[in-house]
């Protein structure tokens, strides 16, 4: 779920922006991420995740595929950015996850027994979850795309956030603000949301679009440094450790500016720990990351494409074929070749 700061990022720090605005930038997607809110939301009206024949989910795939062409088409060069192994100090929060997605199925499935539609959705997509193929796939799909695909060692948002702050991307892009807290200079939300979308419980919708939240402007804006910054989270909570009971965004960003520090809060007796909180400090300011990446498009293989998409994950050849046609006439009116559309 990322560490919650929303309430206190000022509006002076957020950046509206689109993706034509984006235009012939490369921004570092965390993959898993981007994946879950896949998996989450492209269902049907009784919850139910797109299959295949076979009955293997493949809601990502059709979220990475036709999202993927549209960052294209707009000129937008995503690369994304997979997990690797996470922090042993994760382990509790993944496996409370797994629970909580275990007990919503279990919930989905009654709600499913008693023809509540609207329960069913709602607990269908908290029990959503992200198997080894569906990575595998994924990983197929975008090489076949030409997209690059960064494997990171650990967290695929510190991997994004190292690569942003080295110049190789210009931006980090998840919905989780723990890519401010890693460093990432610029992080782009809503990419995956894009467009009108309803209120959840509620029959109002919006129009969400992509925005940029600045580093160095949000810093400033708080009157904080990144150090401070990462303690405000380590009061709310983080995938690391828990909330410190009682303290929201605002109590922390209060407590953290009137002290100076976590340390010191806890010295003067404003707040009790009971989590070594520097060792989860140092996950932050210097995560497991690795300089062995290479952000570089290949040739689309549209002949692969489509053996992936149609012949083995049962996709309407027709869409997929008109996608990727609408892909090449957006190269065309850049007049570009495809193959060079992807460098």
């Amino acid at each position: 779920m990322g560490v919650k700061l929303g309430d206190i990022i000022p509006e002076t720090a957020v950046e509206k922006t689109s993706l034509k605005k984006l235009s012939g930038r490369s921004i570092a997607i965390d993959a898993y991420n981007i994946l879950y809110q896949f998996i989450a939301t492209i269902r049907g009206p009784d919850g139910r995740a797109l299959m295949d024949r076979r009955g293997r989910v493949t809601s990502h795939l059709s979220g990475l595929f036709f999202r993927t062409v549209n960052f294209l088409q707009e000129g937008l060069k995503p690369v994304y950015v997979f997990d690797g192994r996470p922090p042993e100090m994760k382990r509790e929060t993944v496996e409370r996850r797994a629970s909580a997605r275990r007990e919503a199925g279990k919930m989905y499935a009654e709600a499913l027994e008693s023809g509540d539609l609207d329960a069913a959705r709602r607990y269908a997509q908290r029990a959503a979850s992200l198997e080894r193929y569906m990575v595998e796939s994924a990983v197929d799909l975008l090489k076949a795309m030409g997209v690059p695909c960064v494997m990171a060692p650990a967290e695929g948002e510190a991997q994004a956030a190292y690569m942003a702050a080295k110049g190789s991307v210009y931006a980090s892009g998840s919905q989780d603000m723990d890519s401010l807290l890693f460093g990432s200079p610029r992080l782009v939300r809503n990419l995956s949301i894009v467009g009108r979308r309803k209120l959840p419980r509620r029959n109002e919708y919006v129009e969400v679009e992509p925005e940029i939240i600045h580093l160095d402007k949000l810093l400033a804006d708080l009157g904080i440094s990144r150090d401070q910054l990462i303690d405000v989270g380590l009061l709310v909570g983080t995938d690391y450790s828990p909330q410190v009971r009682g303290v929201g965004p605002k109590t922390a960003l209060k407590i953290v500016k009137e002290h100076g520090s976590l340390e010191k809060a806890v010295e003067a007796g404003v707040v009790e720990v009971d989590f070594d909180y520097e060792a989860v400090r140092q996950l932050f300011r210097s995560p497991q990351v690795s300089d062995d990446y290479r952000v570089e498009f290949r040739d689309l293989s549209e002949e692969r494409v489509v053996e992936l998409l149609v012949e083995e994950f049962d996709f309407s050849r027709e869409r997929v074929k008109k996608a990727l046609e609408e892909l090449r006439q957006a190269a065309v009116r850049k007049s570009t070749s495809l193959d060079e559309f992807f460098s």
